[in-house]
C-alpha cells in the first residue's frame, strides 16, 4: 500500500491539483495538517474515511498511523500546506517509511510564495531588475539557519526575497535589509494568501513595520522585498519581441 504526499496548496480549497483532488478521494485513510489545511478539502474524501488532524501529532504518532493503515491494506492522503518542497518537514516522514519499507509518493501543490505573488499582481522576476527569487527564512525555536545562509548575504544579490516564517521578527529583517536594498526599496505583506481573510500591505522598507504595527500580524505570512514589485520602468522580455527569433517562432521575419 501507498502514502501520498499532496501538497495542499496555500489555503483556497480550489488551489489543489486535480490529480491531489482524485488521490484524496480514493484513499481510505486521510492525515491532513489541521492548522493550515483548509477543511473544505476533506470533502474529497470517500464516505467512511478516517480523516485524522495531524496538528497535535509527534512525528511517531503520524508514522504509527501510515503503519497501520498498511497494514490493513489502506492507502493514505497525507495533506500538506503549499508545497511540500520547503518547509514541510516532508524529509523525515519519507526517511522513516524507506526505513520501514512502506512506499509512497508526492504530489506537488501551490506554494504560498506563488499566492502571494497573485495576490500582488506580481511577477517577481523582470528584465534587468532581478532574474533571481530567494525563498528563505529567519532562525527561529524551531530550526536555526545554517551559517552561510544569511538575509545580508541574499540581499547582496539584489534578489527578489520571499521570507518565510519571519513577521515576528519583521523589525530585525528590516533592519538587516536597509543597507542592501536602501530605505525606498517596496516592500509587501501578505498574510494568509488565497485565504478568504486575506490581508496585503504594500510600504516601503522604511515604512513597512509602522504599517503593519497598526493591523498587528504574528504568523501565516509572507515578506516580499525587492525591486520588482510595482516596478513599471523596466524593458520587454525577448520573449515576444517581434524581432527575437527563438525555435518555436516559426517566423520569416
Amino acid at each position: 500500500m501507498t502514502v501520498h504526499f499532496i501538497g495542499a496548496g496555500p489555503g483556497a480549497a480550489d488551489l489543489i491539483t486535480v490529480r491531489g483532488r482524485d488521490l484524496i478521494a480514493r484513499c481510505p485513510v486521510c492525515l491532513y495538517a489541521g492548522s493550515l489545511v483548509p477543511k473544505a478539502l476533506l470533502d474529497h474524501c470517500p464516505a467512511g474515511a478516517r480523516i485524522v488532524d495531524t496538528a497535535p501529532m509527534s512525528l511517531d504518532e503520524i508514522i504509527g498511523e501510515c503503519q497501520r493503515a498498511t497494514q490493513v491494506g489502506q492507502d493514505v492522503a497525507r495533506l500538506h500546506s503549499g508545497d511540500l518542497s520547503v518547509w514541510s518537514a516532508l524529509g523525515e516522514q519519507l526517511r522513516r517509511l524507506d526505513a520501514l519499507g512502506i512506499g509512497y509518493t508526492i504530489t506537488p501543490g501551490v506554494p504560498s510564495f506563488a499566492a502571494a505573488a497573485a495576490a500582488l499582481g506580481q511577477e517577481l522576476t523582470l528584465p534587468e531588475l532581478a532574474q533571481s527569487v530567494v525563498l528563505t527564512r529567519t532562525s527561529g525555536r524551531a530550526s536555526a539557519m545554517p551559517s552561510g545562509e544569511t538575509l545580508e548575504a541574499f540581499a547582496a544579490t539584489g534578489a527578489t526575497l520571499a521570507i518565510h516564517l519571519s513577521i515576528h521578527v519583521l523589525d530585525k529583517v528590516v533592519e538587516r535589509l536597509l543597507p542592501f536594498y536602501g530605505a525606498d526599496c517596496p516592500v509587501a505583506v501578505v498574510y494568509r494568501a488565497s485565504w478568504p481573510d486575506e490581508r496585503v500591505i504594500c510600504a516601503t522598507l522604511a515604512s513597512i513595520a509602522g504599517e503593519v504595527a497598526r493591523r498587528p500580524i504574528e504568523r501565516t505570512a509572507l515578506i516580499m522585498v525587492g525591486k520588482v514589485l510595482g516596478a513599471r520602468d523596466f524593458r520587454d522580455s525577448a520573449l515576444y519581441d517581434a524581432a527575437y527569433q527563438r525555435r518555436f517562432r516559426g517566423r520569416d521575419s
